[in-house]
């Protein structure tokens, strides 16, 4: 499954189709002949084509009744009289063995209509492609292809171009595609469809001012991918092969074996992964203990309850599930963040759990100046802070704020945790902003610089000195950031949007012609065009409508030096997963013939009975010879697997 089973179709041709289908050669004719009497959206096409001696009508007539076995002659010398003439397909089977195209129209007709209406019920008050709805309150751009198709343009249609084909593939309660009977027709409709989804993404109509509204003049080769600066991502490839600890092989035979696989003791709800000897199932009722290996995660058989130690009588700051774990002293405590409400992550408070001892030690509270704040997320300090054994800060973050928490108290001993009021943590560097940031999710480098993610789509670098102000700001691409990891060295961010992942390169030259990261200083207008991570149309319909990416992070190295090699998120019951190399190499088959920004589509897919918690490599140091990298640890509610990445011949 993956990229590889969905390539296999891509060689679509008319007569491969119709040959597979096993159409008899009069059902295709009338077929044929029903279609192209179709009426398009206003106007026949008869209506306006050039008129033509009556005494040729007649022959042509006669020609028709004779039912002559020429087609596809016929449809070439009719398609230009149908406005926006394509053939359309559907395909059946899903994943199974029987999977397969299907010929739904040999010809029709597209258009791009204005609407407050996506339904198909009403639509009589649809306006023809080049009007403007007159309806009122919010209205879009929606794609409607015969009377079989009527979607929103937007990112989730996952649309794929094929430029050699003249086709494009996309997913609209099915998965369809669409061939064009000319180079120039293609273009069009590719042209048409980038305008409108612009304009439904930011509310602006697709222009050059409009661009400049909505990604800046720094980041005009966002909107424009084909005039940017792609050299830093030539030059960080450069430097990953020259250090051979580092590259990553590319062989195409690459596989996964599973390892272990391990029942859990309640409903996971997040891991918790361990670089030392242990990492952890957080559940519904406590936390299961599981060893590390070199080939994955094993069962300990040790379990902690929550219930457990001096504070489970006043457990007030546990409202629901964990929904958090972060590990910290050198793996020897775990914060525990749960949620005030179902279905929304702020909360008042933590728990500090001792893992020695199985014991809840302490219920801290937030609170700046005398009140009591929210959070809606906690992160490590850097990369490796969970391994500092003295470590007693850790970052916070709500919606409008970014800060560090301590543990100490301001003469720096450590507070009483058996204090019956509760500690409260000091608020030990930050800011509050005064204007909706609307920050979602972040994640920190190996030096403690900041990366975080926003519900507008933007994502801002902080050093690991300032809070207040980010030295780069990249802006959205229209979906928010449901989550953010960055690697190592801070030179790659990965964001989760609903439907795509961004690869983001933060290096730059800086005016003393050295080369740096958008955390220690501003970028300028030498800033390559991002990369997406997407699903091909046939994955992202077997995942399933209600699925969407989640949790995408880089594989696990805390040391100057290593690079990260994989990338992996979860979207349903699917753990997928790219080559990092592979998707920085420019030159790679999968970026030929694209539009616009790069988008890679070679990846693997695991396929899990249940819908997956989280995926997450182990840390670098569990990666044995005959693997290129640690193993893969993936969740659902009710078991735990690990996988490898083979590497043999």
């Amino acid at each position: 499954m993956g990229g590889a089973h969905s390539r296999e179709d891509l060689e679509l041709s008319d007569s491969d189709s119709e040959h597979e289908h096993g159409t008899e050669e009069e059902e295709e004719e009338d077929s044929y002949q029903e279609a192209s009497d179709e009426t398009p959206e206003r106007g026949s096409a008869s209506e306006r084509r050039s008129k033509t001696p009556s005494s040729l009508d007649e022959v042509e007539a006669r020609l028709k009744a004779l039912r002559l076995k020429y087609r596809s002659t016929a449809t070439v010398q009719q398609t230009p009289n149908l406005r926006n003439a394509v053939k359309l397909y559907l395909h059946i089977g899903g994943n199974t063995p029987k999977a397969k195209w299907v010929t739904s129209e040999k010809l029709t007709s597209y258009s791009f209509v204005k609407t407050s209406k996506i339904g198909g019920q009403n639509q009589e008050d649809d306006e023809d492609e080049e009007s403007e709805s007159e309806s009122e309150g919010e209205s879009w751009w929606v794609l409607k292809v015969s009377n079989k198709v009527r979607a929103k343009v937007s990112v989730e249609l996952q649309l794929i171009t094929f430029k050699e084909q003249r086709r494009v593939d996309f997913v609209a309660q099915g998965v369809w595609a669409m061939k064009f009977f000319n180079d120039e027709e293609y273009r069009t409709f590719v042209s048409k469809y980038n305008d409108c989804l612009f304009e439904n993404t930011h509310g602006f109509e697709f222009n050059e001012a409009n661009k400049v509204k909505i990604y800046g003049k720094d980041f005009i080769g966002w909107a424009n991918p084909e005039e940017a600066d792609d050299s830093m991502w030539e030059d960080a490839d450069d430097a990953l092969l020259q250090s051979p600890q580092s590259a990553t092989p590319v062989r195409a035979n690459q596989d996964l074996r599973e390892e272990f696989e391990e029942a859990a003791n309640g409903g996971i709800q997040s891991l918790a992964l361990g670089a030392l000897d242990n990492s952890f199932l957080v559940g519904d009722s406590g936390i299961q203990v599981v060893k590390n290996f070199s080939h994955g995660i094993h069962g300990k058989g040790v379990y902690v309850n929550y219930g457990s130690g001096d504070h489970r009588n006043r457990s007030s700051l546990v409202h629901s599930t964990p929904k958090k774990a972060l590990l910290m002293r050198a793996e020897t405590n775990m914060l525990l963040m749960s949620p005030l409400n179902e279905g929304k992550p702020h909360t008042t408070g933590l728990h500090q759990l001792d893992i020695e001892t199985g014991k809840i030690v302490s219920e801290w509270k937030f609170a700046k100046d005398g009140t009591d704040i929210t959070m809606r997320d906690i992160a490590n300090d850097s990369k490796g802070a969970q391994l500092d054994p003295s470590g007693s800060t850790f970052l916070g973050l709500d919606d409008n704020r970014l800060c560090r928490w301590d543990m100490r108290d301001r003469n720096g001993i450590v507070q009483n945790l058996a204090n019956s009021d509760g500690p409260v943590l000091n608020w030990a560097q930050g800011h509050q902003f005064s204007r909706g940031t609307n920050f979602q999710c972040f994640a920190t480098t190996g030096d403690g610089s900041i990366v975080v993610g926003s519900l507008d789509g933007k994502i801002r670098l902080y050093s690991s000195n300032s809070m207040r102000q980010a030295k780069t700001a990249f802006p959205g691409l229209g979906s928010p950031i449901t989550h953010v990891d960055v690697t190592f060295d801070g030179k790659w961010i990965l964001g989760t949007t609903d439907t795509y992942l961004i690869l983001i390169c933060t290096l730059f030259t800086g005016k003393d012609g050295k080369t740096k990261t958008g955390f220690n200083g501003r970028m300028g207008n030498r800033i390559a065009a991002p990369r997406l991570l997407k699903l091909m149309p046939l994955d992202a319909h077997s995942a399933g409508v209600d699925n969407k990416f989640r949790n995408a992070q880089f594989s696990w190295v805390t040391e100057n030096g290593k690079q990260e090699r994989h990338l992996v998120a979860t979207v349903g019951k699917f753990s997928v997963i790219w080559n990092f190399q592979q998707v920085k190499n420019g030159s790679h088959e999968c970026y030929r013939n694209q539009e616009g920004l790069k988008s890679c589509y070679c990846y693997k897919i695991v396929l899990r009975d249940d819908s997956i918690v989280d995926s997450r490599f182990m840390h670098d140091k569990f990666s044995v010879s005959d693997s290129p990298e640690a193993p893969l640890v993936i969740a659902t509610p009710m078991k735990v697997s690990s996988f490898s990445i083979s590497s043999r011949q």
